[in-house]
């Protein structure tokens, strides 16, 4: 097998397992409180407490993938198209 046709069939696969991964789970942990939905501060012991809330993911801990919000913006551009 050539190494443009193993390429080709790698980029295929990884392309189709996140395209499942995004169908089967369309919400991931967010990014910036870690699926925490706020962020650790420390008091002047050193002990961590809670902190504010996480504003990217409104303190849900979970943001939409990128691939599923692709797909959620192609399906509402096709459905206005086709009224």
């Amino acid at each position: 097998m050539s190494l443009a046709a193993l390429t080709t069939a790698f980029l295929l696969l990884v392309t189709l397992g996140y395209i499942v991964r995004c169908w089967l789970s369309p919400f991931g942990d967010c990014r910036k409180c870690d699926g925490m939905g706020h962020e650790l501060t420390t008091d002047r012991k050193g002990k961590p407490k809670r902190g504010r809330d996480c504003r990217r993911c409104h303190a849900t801990g979970k943001r939409i993938r990128v691939g599923r919000w692709i797909y959620n913006r192609a399906a509402r551009t096709y459905r206005a198209g086709t009224r």
